[in-house]
């Protein structure tokens, strides 16, 4: 209830739109390899269940990464115009990719108890970095140009610069204003609603079943 009526807020990079079928094969490769890249220290966490929980997820999402990445290889050998569609994903999914690993250190408030509690491992800096230094070299093996003018190596840091997040979209999404966060709610609350009377039903059968019970044990 509190999801529908706006007071709970959530944050998913899938309020961003798909366009094409190329976006399916950007997801995987882009979206699910940055999801492995966020769990996979949670698998190492002093959190049995949660760590237990987490390495099965991590081995789904590494089947649809390789998947995705798969797919756009063979996309990236066909016509002008589908090398043109897979670009023209990767411009689109690149920033809020990377906008999903969360807040910079400095401003994200979760990260010092998550780090004490022994869930959080490696920050959202951290995490970042390390996708970026690990999806540029798979980007020149597909042949697509990642879309940020200030994505260079820096020699002495031994890790990849790059250009600055923007935040104000990042923080958009999150308080429910992003490009499809009332498409996706309406849809949600719709079905809960043409649901109705399915909950209906099943409270009117556990009636009639208790009723049922209690007379014969009567």
């Amino acid at each position: 209830d509190a999801l529908h009526t706006g007071k709970a807020k959530y944050s998913s990079i899938f309020n961003y739109p798909t366009l094409q079928w190329a976006d399916v094969g950007v997801i995987g490769w882009l979206v699910d390899g940055a999801a492995i890249m966020n769990q996979v220290p949670i698998c190492r966490c002093s959190y049995g269940p949660y760590a237990r929980a987490m390495i099965r997820v991590c081995k789904e999402e590494s089947f649809h990464q390789r998947q995705g990445f798969e797919s756009l290889m063979v996309q990236m050998q066909g016509t002008p115009e589908q090398r043109a569609m897979v670009q023209d994903a990767v411009n689109r999914w690149w920033w809020p990719v990377l906008a999903m690993f969360g807040p910079p250190d400095a401003a994200s408030t979760n990260t010092a108890q998550g780090m004490r509690w022994g869930i959080k491992r490696i920050s959202n800096d951290d995490l970042r970095q390390k996708f970026v230094d690990a999806t540029v070299p798979q980007a020149a093996v597909l042949g697509v140009t990642l879309p940020d003018p200030d994505l260079k190596w820096n020699e002495e840091r031994q890790q990849h610069d790059y250009g600055a997040i923007d935040w104000d979209e990042f923080w958009a999404v999150v308080n429910g204003n992003g490009p499809c966060n009332k498409e996706r709610l309406a849809n949600r609350v719709k079905a809960h609603e043409d649901g109705q009377w399915v909950r209906d039903a099943a409270q009117a059968h556990a009636a009639k079943q208790k009723a049922r019970q209690m007379k014969e044990a009567a």
